[in-house]
């Protein structure tokens, strides 16, 4: 996966820019369902933000249905068969 540029000055936050990427790259299946997300550290190298700003990216992720997280275990595409009502 390419690294996208995160507009600290933009109009979104940066959580909201990583989380949108990431959502982008679930929807077109470069992050399949069922595949792991990489680790906060690998993502906040990768955008160049804070492992908090990652976090942050991924609640909104959560929220969204799009992944879910196994404590002590990582966060995961969520699949059709896991999302509410069998949307992805």
């Amino acid at each position: 996966m390419a690294a996208r540029e995160i507009d600290p000055r933009g109009a979104k936050p940066p959580f909201r820019q990583v989380a949108a990427i990431l959502a982008a790259e679930i929807k077109t299946g470069a992050l399949a369902p069922g595949s792991a997300v990489p680790s906060e550290k690998a993502l906040s190298d990768r955008f160049g933000v804070a492992r908090d700003t990652v976090r942050s990216a991924l609640r909104v992720l959560r929220e969204e249905g799009l992944v879910h997280t196994v404590p002590s275990r990582g966060t995961y595409v969520t699949t059709s068969a896991e999302a509410p009502d069998g949307e992805q």
